[in-house]
């Protein structure tokens, strides 16, 4: 360990450090009867695999987790001082930690950072340190960590020694050898963000959702305490192990982080719910659309686009993949994609082209895509799209998640094991043709004095890449269509002058006032040569 880390606090053993040791001992035993030549009887069990720390750690957060649901919910003590707790957004920015405080960073590849409590973030956690013995250290707050820009200066003298961090994010050599990066963030609630190689943060992930969107209103579970196992000199991956917390479930999450090309995170979560639940929500990804190619509506910015995702990507366990273009509602919208045992979903930011966005501070074309890739069956259930209404690009207000057919019963430990990945355009595992734009506008003929009423809109869905790039713009291709709650009519497809790109365009007319969903894609006689385009309009959208 660094000198730094060495300062952090006092060790003490796990409860059940004793088991790490019995393993040990055993496997022990067996090494040394091989090289004595002293042979077992063929009847005998081989030893067992002996469990790794991250294995015992999370063994026990599970129990702790599973005892916290037991009982009655007993929300956290926080006493964050006032002057900290209403610090605005430019005082809070100018407290930075000083990276020699870093830990790890001399004896891993791995070097951690914490972020100072106060303006939304007003929940501590609790932050263990465990070395490969089981030995573990509570990292205490030291107001020496940090340094207070001149903004924070009247809040310094309100900072005490016991407040406990507010998160914390891990650096990596990802960019460059011989500097480190960083590449994910765990603060607030159970949200964390990560990024792969070249991009910036965008949407984040959660560790569950509990009742989005519901009537009775959103809890948001926090990751109340944190071990971070200590990785070895040139190890490429880290363990992180939570204890989750609210007043309707407990949860033991192990997070193992893979920075590289690209970042990956598998996640074994055990949930233990106190209570009845409306709805779970579990793998969320949250992101923001503020407007996009396919907003109908004039926003006066000087940015064409705005959004940290432009579309929710579902593999579903038939091999289809489907496209959801997101919108930024004039009301709250939820939607929904049924399936049993899908193979993977995830917001995306497809749109990776600077002129899109104009923006030279945000780089919204460097925000990365996410990927949920289940493991093991996750059985029936859906894949639950919330888009909220926004005017600012600061609110998140958009929500995925897969929600669980069969609602999670109290007192019993729901188990599930998932892979997080960034990528950027396109998923490698995507062999077909994918929607690279979609645009819609009032379908009157240009010219025309009677045209039709505005709620009859034209759309044009690009389609690019795939097997597409290896079609003749002479051959015929056909549109395969579907609509509920409406009538799609004067469809028709045609090749684009960009090299492999090819458009269905068509005209919606919706059916009273009601929501129209539409499922378009690019067919070759009996060959499926695209991703199923799916969109809801809602008549609204243009009031």
């Amino acid at each position: 360990m660094s000198e730094a880390s060495h300062s952090i606090g006092e060790h003490r053993a796990l409860p059940n450090l004793p088991l790490v040791k019995r393993i040990f001992y055993g496997t022990l035993f067996f090494t040394c009867l091989a090289l004595t030549g002293v042979s077992l009887p063929s009847d005998a069990q081989p030893a067992p695999a002996p469990a790794s720390t991250a294995d015992v750690v999370f063994a026990t957060v599970k129990e702790r987790a599973r005892s916290l649901a037991a009982k009655a919910y007993q929300a956290p003590d926080h006493d964050v001082p006032e002057a900290l707790a209403n610090m605005n957004y430019e005082q809070y920015r100018s407290i930075h930690f000083r990276r020699e405080a870093g830990l790890w960073q001399h004896d891993s590849l791995f070097e951690v950072q914490f972020f100072h409590p106060g303006f939304f973030y007003n929940e501590p956690v609790t932050i263990t340190t465990v070395d490969k013995s089981g030995s573990n250290a509570r990292v205490p707050f030291k107001s020496d960590y940090f340094r207070y820009g001149d903004q924070a200066k009247p809040v310094a003298e309100h900072v005490t020694e016991d407040l406990g961090f507010a998160g914390f994010r891990v650096h990596y050599p990802l960019n460059e050898a011989d500097r480190k990066s960083e590449f994910v963030v765990f603060q607030g609630a159970t949200y964390f963000r990560l990024v792969g190689p070249g991009q910036v943060y965008g949407l984040s992930a959660r560790g569950l959702a509990v009742d989005t969107a519901e009537g009775s209103g959103e809890e948001f579970p926090v990751f109340r305490d944190f071990w971070l196992l200590q990785p070895d000199q040139e190890q490429t991956h880290m363990t992180v192990i939570a204890l989750m917390d609210s007043p309707s479930i407990s949860g033991a999450y192990r997070f193992t982080l893979a920075p590289g090309a690209p970042t990956v995170v598998d996640v074994d979560a055990a949930l233990y719910p106190r209570t009845d639940i409306n709805k779970v929500g579990v793998a969320p990804l949250t992101s923001m659309f503020h407007h996009g190619e396919n907003s109908p509506n004039y926003v006066d910015d000087i940015r064409p686009e705005i959004h940290d995702s432009d579309g929710l990507l579902l593999h579903s366990s038939q091999d289809q993949w489907i496209w959801r273009p997101l919108n930024n509602p004039k009301s709250l919208r939820v939607s929904s994609l049924q399936d049993n045992n899908p193979k993977g979903f995830g917001l995306l930011q497809r749109d990776r082209e600077f002129t899109s966005y104009l923006d030279a501070e945000a780089h919204y074309s460097e925000r990365p895509s996410l990927w949920v890739a289940p493991k093991g069956e996750w059985g029936e259930g859906r894949v639950e799209l919330v888009e909220i209404p926004t005017n600012s690009e600061t609110n998140d207000n958009i929500v995925a998640y897969w929600v669980p057919k069969t609602p999670l019963q109290p007192k019993q430990e729901h188990l599930f094991s998932y892979r997080l990945r960034t990528f950027e355009a396109r998923l490698p595992s995507q062999s077909l043709a994918q929607v690279e734009r979609t645009r819609t506008g009032w379908a009157a003929i240009p010219g025309q004095d009677d045209g039709p009423p505005r709620s009859h809109r034209k759309f044009a869905i690009d389609f690019s890449g795939g097997e597409l790039t290896n079609i003749s713009t002479e051959a015929e291709l056909q549109a395969k269509v579907n609509a509920t709650g409406g009538e799609i009519t004067h469809v028709v497809v045609e090749p684009l002058p960009e090299a492999g790109t090819w458009r269905i365009a068509f005209t919606l007319i919706p059916e009273g006032e009601g929501p129209a969903d539409m499922q378009v894609s690019l067919t070759m006689r009996d060959q499926q040569l695209s991703e199923v385009w799916s969109y809801v309009w809602y008549p609204d959208t243009m009031q």
